[in-house]
Formats: C-alpha cells, sequence, structure tokens
C-alpha cells in the first residue's frame, strides 16, 4: 500500500493549481473549508460538456439534448449514491445555503405554526440560522440553541433541554466550520424523531471529507455543496426524504417544475424536479458527478483517515505554541480537518496576511458564525483547513509562518 505521502503526491498532479506559485513561493492551501481545489478530471469533465453536448435538458428532443439530459440525470443518480439516498430524493440546488433555505422555505412554511420551536445550535453557520431567524419571526415561533461548551462541544444537559421542548425540527451542522466539532447526527436524529421531530443535517463540511450515508444517519433532510468536495462552484445538493419532498409546496417557480399551467391555477411535477425551476446548473451536476467519481477513487475512509492524521500531528503543536489560542476539540478524533486560533496581540487578518507572505492560503474572519465568535468574546479567528491534497510537510511550514508573525509583532 502507498503511503500518505506518495498518495498525496500522487493526488497533487491531478490539480493543475499547484503549479501556481504564491508569492514566489510553492503554494500552500489550507482553505478548503471555503473551497475546494478542482482536479484535472472535474475541469474536463465541464469543457467537455460544453464542447460536445451543450444544450438544455428534459425539452429537446433533438439528439444533442436528449445526451446532455442523460447525463444530468446519470449525475443525479451517482451523486444520491454517494450519500445513500435514491435519485429522486436529490434536489439538485446552487450550494448547501440554498438548500437549507429551500426546507425553511418550503417545509417551515408549510409546517411551523405560531408557537412552535425551532431547534438548532449555537455552532450553526449563518445559513443555518438566519432563515430560522427570518421564519420564526414571521410565524411567531420560537428559536432554541442548544449551548456549546467551553471546549467546542455540544452541552449534553442542553441537548436534553432543547429536545424537552417539544421542536418540530431539529437543524444541526454535523461539523463545524470554525471549531472543527464533530457531531454525532446519527444519534441527535434519533432522539428528534423520538421528540417528535424532524431532523435537517448541514452536512456542508461533512459530507466532502467523510463517508456519509443518510439513511444510516436517519436524518430527514442533509444539505452540501459541491465546491467543497471538489467539484464547480453553483452546484450542490438537497437529500430528502421523498413523502416529505413530495407534500412540500414548490419553493421556486417558473418553467421546468410544473406539469400544467392555464389561467387559473397550476400542477407541480413530480419530485424532485418541482424544485428545480429554470434551466438547471447542468455542466456543474456533471462536474459534481466527475468529482463524486474522483472521492470514490480515492475512497472516503481514506480521506477522514488523512485529515485525522494531518489534524493529529498539528493540533498539539499548535496548542503547545506559546501565544496560540486554539478553539474546538483536543481530541484529534472528535473534529475534522479544521483549526480555527489566534495569535494573542494579533488581529486574525494580520495573521493571513503574514501567512500569504509566506505563499499559505488560510481564512480569517468571523467565518459567517458570529454566534460562535460572540460565544468565545473574539472578532475573529483565523482557520486553516486540510483536504487530500496537503502533505504532513506543509505543517512545518505553518508552524514557521506562526512564528514568523509573532516575531513580526513581537508577541508571544
Amino acid at each position: 500500500m502507498l503511503s500518505d505521502q506518495l498518495v498525496v503526491e500522487r493526488i497533487r498532479r491531478d490539480f493543475p493549481i499547484f503549479s501556481r506559485l504564491e508569492n514566489g513561493k510553492p503554494l500552500i492551501y489550507l482553505d478548503s473549508a471555503a473551497t475546494s481545489q478542482r482536479p484535472i478530471q472535474v475541469i474536463n469533465a465541464v469543457v467537455e460538456f460544453y464542447e460536445k453536448i451543450n444544450s438544455n435538458v428534459h425539452r429537446g428532443l433533438y439528439t444533442m439534448s436528449e445526451e446532455a439530459t442523460e447525463a444530468y440525470e446519470a449525475a443525479r443518480a451517482n451523486v444520491s449514491s454517494f450519500v445513500g439516498c435514491k435519485p429522486e430524493e436529490l434536489v439538485f440546488t446552487r450550494n448547501a445555503t440554498e438548500a437549507l433555505n429551500l426546507v425553511a422555505f418550503s417545509w417551515g412554511r408549510a409546517n411551523i405554526k405560531q408557537g412552535d420551536t425551532i431547534l438548532i445550535t449555537q455552532m450553526e453557520h449563518h445559513s443555518n440560522i438566519i432563515p430560522w431567524q427570518i421564519l420564526s419571526a414571521e410565524k411567531k415561533a420560537h428559536l432554541e440553541y442548544i449551548r456549546i461548551t467551553d471546549d467546542g462541544l455540544l452541552d449534553p444537559v442542553s441537548v436534553e433541554e432543547g429536545l424537552g421542548k417539544g421542536p418540530k425540527i431539529v437543524a444541526i451542522t454535523q461539523a463545524s466550520n470554525v471549531l472543527g466539532t464533530i457531531n454525532d447526527v446519527k444519534a441527535i436524529a434519533k432522539k428528534a424523531h423520538e421528540a417528535g421531530a424532524i431532523c435537517l443535517v448541514d452536512g456542508a463540511q461533512s459530507v466532502p471529507h467523510m463517508p456519509i450515508n443518510v439513511k444510516e444517519i436517519g436524518c430527514d433532510f442533509l444539505a452540501f455543496s459541491g465546491h467543497k468536495m471538489l467539484g464547480p462552484m453553483g452546484i450542490g445538493g438537497l437529500y430528502g426524504e421523498f413523502d416529505l419532498l413530495d407534500s412540500m409546496p414548490p419553493f421556486l417557480t417558473g418553467g421546468e417544475m410544473i406539469k400544467e399551467v392555464n389561467l387559473e391555477g397550476a400542477s407541480w411535477n413530480d419530485v424532485p424536479y418541482k424544485f428545480e425551476a429554470g434551466t438547471p446548473n447542468v455542466e456543474g451536476a456533471i462536474g459534481l458527478s466527475a468529482a463524486v467519481n474522483y472521492l470514490k477513487g480515492i475512497g472516503m475512509g481514506w480521506v477522514r483517515s488523512h485529515e485525522r492524521e494531518l489534524i493529529a500531528r498539528a493540533l498539539p503543536l499548535m496548542l503547545d505554541e506559546n501565544g496560540v489560542k486554539v478553539y474546538g476539540p483536543t481530541n484529534p478524533e472528535q473534529r475534522g480537518g479544521v483549526i480555527s486560533f489566534n495569535v494573542e496581540g494579533v488581529h486574525a487578518h494580520d495573521v493571513a496576511e503574514i501567512f500569504d507572505s509566506e505563499g499559505i492560503t488560510i481564512r480569517s474572519g468571523h467565518h459567517c458564525a458570529m454566534p460562535i465568535m460572540n460565544k468565545f468574546g473574539i472578532p475573529a479567528t483565523a482557520r486553516v483547513s486540510f483536504y487530500v491534497y496537503n502533505y504532513g510537510d506543509e505543517i512545518n511550514v505553518l508552524m514557521n509562518a506562526i512564528k514568523k508573525v509573532k516575531r513580526v509583532f513581537s508577541v508571544g
């Protein structure tokens, strides 16, 4: 079996971006939690669509349109199998944000009534907070939050307290984009159902990084984005349990999502097309399918194992570095490939600029998770995030960059 080093070397040859120099230095890309890079196989799949079968789907009776339709639906079947659902249970969306909004708008407005409870957590991305804030205000419902502990885990007492309030829906991230925390969504989904609620999982930071099967999790909905899993931007997916999707009103309206329209009204298309109004992102779906094939070729077990090894190597070094504060679980088994940190006395944006001068790309800011920042009393963090193309040796460069930050600002 190839060592991780050799596997990563083989993987990196598929990514044209790594021929780039960043400020004159070899690119070390540590911002995959924001968006991943794309292998040539994905790039070629999109180019091939435009060069050979570019046409609209589901409508044309000519050969090229039928080929595009077949490719689009083959992509749906492939991506749905990747998350363990049936093709008719996968709605293509622009991203996880749109998928989460779809559930809040369509299922939420049809099912949440005055006085009902919606339960989410303090560690959610804004895209799994704001739709519920708007819905709860509109419906005069109660929005409750599961608290997080100082070490970045869900407070088990708060979990039980929240479920004890009889929520209609529990919406929870499987992996935090800031803290790296991996939540036991299978256990949460089971408890949600026992409490009479449905369960929505934000899988934006989990589907790209670990084996996922929605039927094993037992969730009712799961949202994810293609661009975080080697696929194109502007494509993502929503898994929805079929009967739930079938019972929900449409999210967007117009062409494709209808069966019949007359001056008196309209009838809706079958699931999942009821939720795919207008011309879809055909090339995005085809590119996402190519990304799925790439990840299948690597093996999602290897992806998770590789990231866990990177975290297990980087985390102790960062925790032991004077003047560095790390947020989230200290046990690598409890977190994904994300480490958020601050250097004492230095703003996260300044940290990111120093890193950039060393050819290292990281994210800085509130990461669309301001409630987490408020919890820890900070305005922002710097964040490194690993993926399949990162070497263990890059961690040494990362640590040297932290030391440079401390030297430049005379801290630590």
